[in-house]
């Protein structure tokens, strides 16, 4: 096999964005910035963040091999013939990654990136995902620690506005993924992957993105209610949160796989600048 099909194990576009949040966490709550520690954390998360997806494609390369998206991946196409590999490649990246953590971080971190990775790959892949439509709610759960990561690299004793973000995350994967889910719905239905809008349709599902959405806009107010951030935060992510709805509702009267897609790649815009207004609140000198 070669080496850009290892690579394609690794799914590498998933840990960078992980690495990118972990990085907002960190510098959300850093009073200067160490670049030896943000280093660090950007690396173990990155670590973390393959070993799991490597798992990932160990354990679900009988359901990938039906679905179109992922058919080709290696170890579903039968390119890396012993499977086994993999799950040892698993494991030596989630060791390697908590234990950079746990020796140029502290603790707190590695134990956030360990969660993490036990989320995503036993209870959302193992658990979860073949059995119930909450595979991706509870699932999602995994998205949450890298900020929680990031924070703890900058400073372990912050809790309240690494905490908010992370609900924020929370709360974002269910709308962003069932956005996705409802482009993909034949894939995930000829595998028979029970995600939400295989099983109660499209029009339905929109409509949980939407309450799924408002609660979302709701938890991003939190910080500000918490007085943990200020202005700048609150105009950038109210417009975005405005602008998120209104894709969630028109996708509730026409829940078509247009717009769907159109709110699946506006749904990853709005976190990643709801993230930025966060890094400049943090930074700029204005005051209610």
């Amino acid at each position: 096999m070669t080496l850009r099909r290892y690579i394609e194990l690794l799914k590498l576009r998933i840990g960078v964005l992980l690495a990118i949040t972990a990085m907002a966490g960190y510098f959300a709550v850093a009073e200067t910035v160490q670049w030896g520690p943000l280093l660090a954390v950007v690396v173990a998360m990155l670590l973390c963040s393959s070993g799991s997806s490597v798992f990932n494609h160990f354990y679900d390369r009988d359901i990938d091999r039906k679905m179109e998206r992922t058919r080709n991946r290696p170890l579903a196409s039968g390119a890396m013939a012993d499977p086994n590999v993999a799950l040892w490649l698993a494991g030596g990246l989630l060791v390697a990654g908590c234990a950079l953590a746990l020796y140029a971080l502290n603790w707190i971190v590695a134990l956030h990136l360990a969660l993490g990775a036990f989320t995503y790959m036993v209870i959302y892949t193992v658990w979860l995902k073949r059995r119930h439509w909450m595979n991706i709610v509870i699932g999602g759960a995994a998205g949450s620690f890298p900020v929680l990561a990031g924070a703890a690299a900058a400073d372990p004793s912050a809790f309240a506005l690494p905490m908010l973000m992370a609900i924020t995350l929370f709360l974002w994967t269910p709308s962003h993924f069932w956005a996705l889910a409802m482009m993909i719905k034949d894939d995930y239905e000829k595998a028979g992957v029970p995600m939400l809008p295989v099983l109660v349709g499209d029009a339905k599902c929109a409509k949980y993105m939407m309450v799924n959405t408002v609660l979302l806009v709701i938890s991003a107010g939190l910080p500000v209610a918490f007085g943990e951030l200020g202005p700048v935060y609150l105009v950038i992510s109210s417009l975005l949160g405005v602008r998120f709805l209104w894709l969630n509702w028109r996708l509730v009267l026409d829940p078509s796989k247009v717009l769907a897609r159109k709110t699946f790649f506006f749904s990853m815009s709005y976190l990643a600048f709801v993230f930025v207004a966060i890094v400049l609140d943090r930074n700029l000198p204005i005051q209610f």
